[in-house]
C-alpha cells in the first residue's frame, strides 16, 4: 500500500488517492479539511529527494506557477520543502491531456483546434508578460476539462533569465517533437520558443500528426533545426487556407518571421474567426513573384491551345469546306417591319434624351465625401453635399460600432472619383441592439445558430462530450443564459457530441488488503461502491479482499462501481456512544440511500453518525442514483447523509431488527 494513503500531509490535507504517476513525482487527489475543498498533492518521489537538478526542477515548478494568475494555468495552493518531504498543493482537475483527446479523435474539426489555441496563448501571455518561458508546451502537459477549459500544467522547465540556454544533452531540453530550432540546438530562447510550440500544437491537432518523426529524440531534433514543414493543407485540404498560414508562421524556423507574441498570434487568429476566408499573404510564405508570372503564363498559352472556338475555325480553314447556304425565310418582310418599328422608337428615345440630359454636356468630376461616422440627418443637411451629390439611404441595421442614425457604410466609399450628381447610397445605424441570451440548452444546434443569427449574433460552434444531452443539441452556451448581449457579439454554442465511450478493464484486487484494491481501481478510473464484509479464516488478516465484482478483466466503462467482498473486522463503524438500546450485540444493517436526481456533477457525499463522518465517496448522483452502506452497531441510531457536506436526508437504523426508514 502507498505509504501516503491514508495520511494527513501538513496536517490538513487527507491524502485519498493516487491519480498520477510521474517521472519525477507522483500527484494524489486529497482533501483540504480547512477550507473543505478537493486538491491534487504533488510529491516529490523519495530517490529523487536528494538529486540537486530534480529538486531545482521541482522547487522551480512551484515557484513560476506560484508568480500566475490565470484561469487557464492550474492554481498554486500551496507549498511545502523538509528533509521528510517536497510537495505541491495545487487546484485538482478533472480531466484528460489534450494528447488523449487528440489520439481519440484523431483530427480535430478546427474550430475546436482554434479553441482549444485560444486558450493557450492566452495562458502564455499571462505567463510571458510574468517574465516566464514554459519551455515545454506539448498536447501531454494541457489538461482538457469536460467544458472544454484548457489548464496548462507542469513548468518543470520553465525558466527566468534570458541569459540561460540548454542544449540536446540536458535533460530538461523539453519534448523534441514540439521544440522550437533554436531550444534543440541550444541556442538563447525567449517567449518565441512558446509559439513554435503551440504553432506545431495546432498542426498535430489539424491534421493528426505531428510535423517530424524519426526513429530517434536526436534525428527529429535535427529536423525541428533543418526540414522543411509540409504544408498542413496538403495532409487536410479541409483545412482553411487562412489558419494554414497562421500555423505555417507559427512554425517559421527563423524567431523573427515567427509571431513575436502570444498577443500577436492572438490578433491573427481574431482576424482569421472573423473572416474564416481571410488570406493573409505573408510574404515569406507567397511563391516568387518571378515563379507566379511563370505560372501565369504557362496557364494563358494553355487557354489558348484548348480554346475549342479556336481549334474548330482552324480545322474549317484547312479543310476549305463551305458553310451550306440557306433558303430565305418567306416572312422576311414581316421581321423587316417590326425590327424597322424598334429602330423608330429606339430613335425618338435617344432624341428624348439628348433633349433632358444633354449626355454631351461637360460634367464635372468630384471627390466623394467621406460620410462614415457622420449622423445621417447633418450629412443629409449639409449645403456643401446638397449640390454635388445625393444621399440616399440603403438600409437600416443594428450596429455595435456606431451610435443610433450614424452612417457606418457607404457606396462609392469616401475618397473616390465620382460625376457630380451622382447618388451615394448610405447605411445607417440603428444603434446596438441588446438581447438577452435565452436557455438554448437541450435545443437543436441548427436552430439555435438560425435564432442567433436573427437576434444580430455571431456564433461559434464547439463539440464536447456530455452523458445528459444528445449528439447535435446544445449543452450550453458561453456567454450562459440570461446574460445581455449585443449584437454582432460572438456566443460559443458548446454542441453535445454524446458521451464519450472511454473503457477500461478491471484490474485483479484479489488477495490486496482494501486501501490498496480502491487505490489501484481509482487509478483504472473505477470506484468502489459496496463492501461486504464477511468472517474469514483465523489467517487471513482482516481488511483483506476475497472476492470482487465484476470480475477480473472485465471490460466496463469507467467511472463504473466494483463491489468488495473483505474480511470482517477491517471497516469499523462502531460508535457505541451513541447506541439506543439495550441489547449491546453488534449487528450488521445495509441502507441504500437515495441520492438527488438533479445533481449531475460528480460531489462529495458523506454519511455521519452525529459529527462522526462513518464512510464518504465520490460519485454523479444522477447516474448513481442510490448509494449503499452498510453500518453496524446496536440499538438504534440517526445516520445523516451529507452532500457537499449539506443535509440531504437522515435515516434511523435499527440494529436490533435490522431495519431502516428514512425520517
Amino acid at each position: 500500500m502507498d505509504k501516503y494513503i491514508g495520511k494527513k500531509v501538513d496536517g490538513r490535507y487527507e491524502i485519498r488517492e493516487l491519480i498520477g504517476i510521474g517521472g519525477m513525482a507522483n500527484v494524489y487527489k486529497a482533501y483540504d479539511v480547512i477550507e473543505e475543498r478537493i486538491v491534487a498533492v504533488k510529491i516529490l518521489r523519495d530517490e529523487f529527494a536528494a538529486n540537486e537538478e530534480f529538486l531545482r526542477r521541482f522547487k522551480n515548478e512551484s515557484k513560476a506557477i506560484s508568480l500566475l494568475n490565470h484561469p487557464n494555468i492550474v492554481k498554486v495552493y500551496d507549498v511545502s520543502f523538509s528533509n521528510r518531504m517536497n510537495s505541491i498543493v495545487m487546484e485538482y482537475i478533472d480531466g484528460i491531456t489534450l494528447k488523449e483527446y487528440i489520439e481519440h479523435q484523431k483530427v480535430l474539426r478546427y474550430r475546436e483546434a482554434v479553441h482549444f489555441t485560444v486558450q493557450i496563448l492566452r495562458a502564455l501571455q499571462h505567463a510571458h508578460d510574468k517574465g516566464i518561458v514554459h519551455r515545454d508546451i506539448k498536447p501531454q502537459n494541457i489538461m482538457l476539462l469536460r467544458d472544454a477549459t484548457i489548464k496548462i500544467t507542469d513548468f518543470g522547465i520553465a525558466r527566468f533569465s534570458r541569459s540561460e540556454t540548454r542544449t540536446l544533452t540536458e535533460k530538461a531540453i523539453g519534448s523534441v517533437h514540439y521544440i522550437s530550432p533554436e531550444q534543440a540546438s541550444g541556442a538563447e530562447i525567449d517567449a518565441r520558443t512558446d509559439i513554435y510550440s503551440v504553432g506545431v500544437m495546432l498542426y498535430e491537432m489539424l491534421t493528426g500528426r505531428v510535423p517530424f518523426e524519426a526513429d530517434s529524440p536526436v534525428s527529429v531534433a535535427i529536423k525541428q533545426i533543418q526540414s522543411p514543414i509540409v504544408k498542413p493543407r496538403e495532409i487536410n485540404p479541409e483545412i482553411p487556407e487562412g489558419l494554414e498560414e497562421i500555423v505555417l508562421k507559427a512554425t517559421q524556423k527563423d524567431v523573427n518571421y515567427r509571431y513575436q507574441s502570444a498577443a500577436e498570434m492572438l490578433e491573427g487568429i481574431a482576424e482569421f474567426k472573423r473572416n474564416p476566408s481571410i488570406s493573409f499573404e505573408y510574404k515569406y510564405l507567397q511563391e516568387p513573384p518571378a515563379a507566379q508570372r511563370t505560372a501565369r503564363q504557362e496557364q494563358e498559352s494553355m487557354k489558348k491551345t484548348s480554346n475549342p472556338t479556336t481549334k474548330k475555325s482552324t480545322q474549317m480553314q484547312s479543310s476549305g469546306e463551305k458553310a451550306p447556304v440557306q433558303k430565305a425565310f418567306p416572312v422576311l418582310p414581316v421581321l423587316a417591319g417590326i425590327s424597322f418599328a424598334f429602330a423608330l422608337v429606339a430613335v425618338l428615345f435617344i432624341a428624348m434624351m439628348f433633349i433632358i440630359n444633354d449626355p454631351l454636356a461637360d460634367v464635372p468630376e468630384i471627390t466623394a465625401p467621406d460620410l462614415v461616422g457622420q449622423e445621417y440627418q447633418t450629412a443629409a443637411r449639409n449645403r456643401d453635399y446638397r449640390d454635388q451629390v445625393v444621399i440616399e439611404v440603403a438600409e437600416t441595421q443594428f450596429n455595435s460600432e456606431y451610435p443610433e442614425g450614424v452612417i457606418f457604410k457607404q457606396q462609392p466609399a469616401g475618397g473616390k472619383t465620382i460625376k457630380q450628381g451622382a447618388t451615394i447610397r448610405v447605411k445607417v445605424s440603428a444603434g446596438v441592439q441588446t438581447v438577452i441570451l435565452p436557455d438554448y440548452s437541450g435545443q437543436e444546434a441548427t436552430e439555435v445558430y438560425k435564432k442567433l443569427r436573427e437576434q444580430g449574433l455571431d456564433y461559434d460552434e464547439f463539440m464536447i462530450f456530455s452523458d445528459t444531452i444528445a449528439d447535435g443539441y446544445v449543452v450550453k452556451t458561453d456567454p450562459e443564459r440570461k446574460s445581455e448581449v449585443q449584437s454582432g457579439e460572438m456566443v460559443t454554442v458548446y454542441v453535445s457530441r454524446g458521451p464519450q465511450d472511454r473503457n477500461t478493464r478491471i484490474p485483479d484486487v484479489a488477495g490486496m488488503n482494501f486501501d490498496e484494491a480502491k487505490a489501484l481501481l481509482a487509478s483504472y478510473k473505477l470506484r468502489v461502491s459496496y463492501v461486504n464484509e464477511v468472517r474469514a479464516p483465523d489467517d487471513e488478516e482482516p481488511g483483506i479482499v476475497l472476492e470482487q465484482y465484476p470480475e477480473a478483466d472485465t471490460e466496463v466503462r469507467e467511472g463504473s462501481a466494483v463491489e468488495l467482498t473483505i474480511v470482517r473486522g477491517y471497516l469499523n463503524y462502531d460508535n457505541d456512544e451513541n447506541a439506543d438500546g439495550a441489547s449491546g450485540e453488534t449487528n450488521t444493517v445495509q441502507v441504500v440511500f437515495t441520492l438527488p436526481g438533479n445533481i449531475d456533477e460528480v460531489v462529495e457525499i458523506g454519511a455521519y453518525d452525529g459529527n462522526k463522518k462513518v464512510v464518504g465517496d465520490e460519485l454523479n448522483p444522477k447516474q448513481s442514483r442510490e448509494w449503499v452502506v452498510n453500518f453496524k452497531g446496536s440499538g438504534k441510531r440517526e445516520i445523516t447523509l451529507r452532500v457537499e457536506d449539506t443535509v440531504y436526508s437522515i435515516y434511523e437504523v435499527d440494529f436490533d431488527n435490522g431495519t431502516y426508514r428514512q425520517v
